[in-house]
């Protein structure tokens, strides 16, 4: 398995393959912004939206793909504005149903972080569906919850679900920086 970003000629290509795994996880009740059924062509009608984005380097998407096959996704748009160049939001994390529990979703997430981190990017914000497997994700990799909205969107099958919000603070040292070393004495020793 494989993760790479999508150049605007890679992204068009996989539009297709975008879809079906925004299709999959839909039908599976994941609050992605859509309702069930999903149609396969509003799916990649919606990918294709995002085209322009890509072009413009203000959307960055990775794939994770096995023999040709997308198993996971993982998009970060940039803020354009120039007080707000400094941060970025990651959206669209996602593993069809058949590759989970393979630390796709970790592995996605973690190569967005890093991909922020060298383009010098300070603070990153993701929100997710409270209560489920992606905010436990969230959590255990060291983004900070600061609220949850109640019944902020409806999952797939229309049905509103609270929303959690988090952020992460790239200009602390990545947790593999600090790894076994010890924080500073409070008494300078």
């Amino acid at each position: 398995m494989a993760i790479r970003p999508l150049s605007l000629a890679d992204f068009d290509e996989a539009a297709p393959q975008l879809a079906e795994v925004l299709v999959e996880l839909v039908a599976g009740s994941v609050s992605l912004g859509f309702l069930r059924p999903l149609e396969p062509a509003v799916a990649e009608r919606w990918w294709r939206g995002r085209r322009a984005a890509v072009a413009e380097g203000q959307l960055t998407v990775w794939v994770a793909a096995e023999g040709g096959t997308v198993l996971g996704t993982v998009g970060l748009s940039r803020v354009t504005l120039p007080a707000g160049r400094h941060r970025a939001e990651v959206v669209k994390l996602m593993v069809r149903p058949g590759a989970q529990g393979r630390g796709l979703g970790r592995a996605l997430l973690a190569t967005a972080e890093r991909a922020a981190r060298a383009a010098g990017l300070r603070l990153l914000l993701l929100d997710t569906e409270a209560d489920t497997p992606a905010e436990r994700l969230y959590r255990a990799t060291g983004w900070t919850h600061y609220g949850t909205v109640p019944e902020y969107a409806a999952e797939s099958g229309g049905v509103p679900r609270d929303c959690a919000f988090f952020y992460k603070r790239l200009d602390e040292a990545p947790p593999e920086a600090t790894a076994g070393s010890r924080p500073p004495s409070r008494s300078g020793r």
